[in-house]
Formats: structure tokens, sequence, C-alpha cells
């Protein structure tokens, strides 16, 4: 992705985000220069969590058939989750945009509720897990629906209309996308884990590259080890 397009889909994102009553938190809006000098100040936490933005075209090249847009909130640490002490949880938002497509993926870790926060309705895909982690083409899939459980056949399409949500288990495979327009959705998980916790069904570039066309708006999440490891 060319960083001019990246810029202009973190311009567009936050307008959404606003028109749907969400503001994002202050750092959003640090330049690379601001978020490198507060990283060493006073907000370390940024860099260690991996919070912010994050805009992937899953490495297709074609963000509006397959990509997404992710804003990590909070994030607690993965040693957490083993005492159950401290931050055990961690928050996003997200779009995803009509026709766009997020390719189906499973976690082994993370358990998250996907919640329709506005927009159109946003549609998932599912299936179970076999042993192996491999998809199941036949078993139902269960899941819990705003405290109601559902029952799906294998593959069939779980459908949210804003304020709507499902709770995902480790191994429940999901694909989703937008149908009647943009949707904004909000995840609410257990400790998140973006580099090693996202198993997709066919090969795809979890981080996208980027072509330096274009000075940073702001920083990706994908670009803190080169910008701020490489500089702190």
């Amino acid at each position: 992705m060319k960083r001019s397009h990246v810029n202009e889909i973190i311009r567009e994102s936050d307008a959404f985000m606003r028109r749907h009553g969400f503001v994002l938190p202050p750092f959003a809006y640090w330049s690379p220069e601001e978020l490198q000098t507060r990283i060493a100040s006073d907000s370390p936490t940024i860099l260690d969590a991996r919070l912010g933005w994050d805009i992937t075209d899953y490495g297709k090249g074609r963000f509006d058939e397959f990509g997404l847009v992710l804003f990590t909130l909070r994030n607690g640490a993965a040693a957490n989750l083993g005492t159950g002490k401290g931050m055990v949880y961690a928050e996003k938002l997200m779009i995803t945009r009509a026709g766009q497509v997020n390719p189906l993926h499973r976690h082994a870790v993370k358990t998250e509720d996907i919640i329709n926060r506005g927009g159109g309705t946003l549609v998932l895909e599912m299936y179970n897990s076999l042993p192996d982690g491999s998809v199941d083409e036949h078993s139902d899939v269960e899941v819990a629906c705003d405290a109601r459980l559902r029952r799906l056949r294998a593959g069939d399409l779980l459908q949210l209309e804003p304020g709507e949500s499902v709770t995902l288990l480790p191994g429940n495979w999901h694909a989703f996308w937008a149908e009647g327009g943009d949707v904004l959705m909000g995840e609410v998980s257990t400790v998140n884990d973006d580099l090693t916790d996202n198993y997709f069904r066919e090969p795809v570039g979890r981080f996208s590259a980027i072509e330096e066309d274009d000075h940073p708006l702001h920083l990706l999440v994908s670009d803190y080890d080169t910008w701020l490891r490489a500089t702190g």
C-alpha cells in the first residue's frame, strides 16, 4: 500500500468513527515525531502493547476488496493471562467497508466479542476447528449472540445488525464483511497478539508492505519496529 493511501484511509476512518459517536484517545493523533518522544518519556505502553492504527490489505494489494482498518485502544500482556491479574483484556475499533472481505481465520488463545457499533449489516461466515486446527466443514457451530445461544450449520452466515454482537471462542473460524453500508465494529477480547495468534486458512500477509510516497500522518503498529525501536 502507498503511504499516501494509508494517510487518506486514516482521515476517512476517523471521520467515520466520529459520525458514529466514537472519538479516539489523544495518542491516535500524535505525529510520528511526537509519538517517538512520548514513548521515550511517559507512554512506553503504546509500543509494548502495540496500541494504535493498524491498516491492512492482507498483502493482496487490493484494499477495497480485501482489507480492514483497526485501532487498538487498550491491550494487556500475555503474561497476565497466566496469573489472571492485571490487564487481561483488549479493546479495538475496526471498520470493514461494504464489499471488503476479511479472510477466514481463527485464534488459538484469544476469545473475542465482535460488536456491530453502527452502519450496515455485519456478516460472519462460521466454522469449527478440527483437532489439528483446520476447518471443520461439517459440524454445527454454537455461538453466543448477546447471551442468546445460536446454532449454525458449518459455513452458515451470521448477520449482526447495529447493536448486536457475537462471542467467538478460540478455534472458531470466521470470515466477515459488511452489507448495506460500511460497518463500525467493536472488539472486546482477552489479551491480543496479532503477531502470533492469527491463523488464516489461505496464506495472507497480516501486515501490509508500505510504499513510502508520503510522510506518515500517523504511524501504524506495523511501523513501530522500524520507526521507533530503531531510533528509540
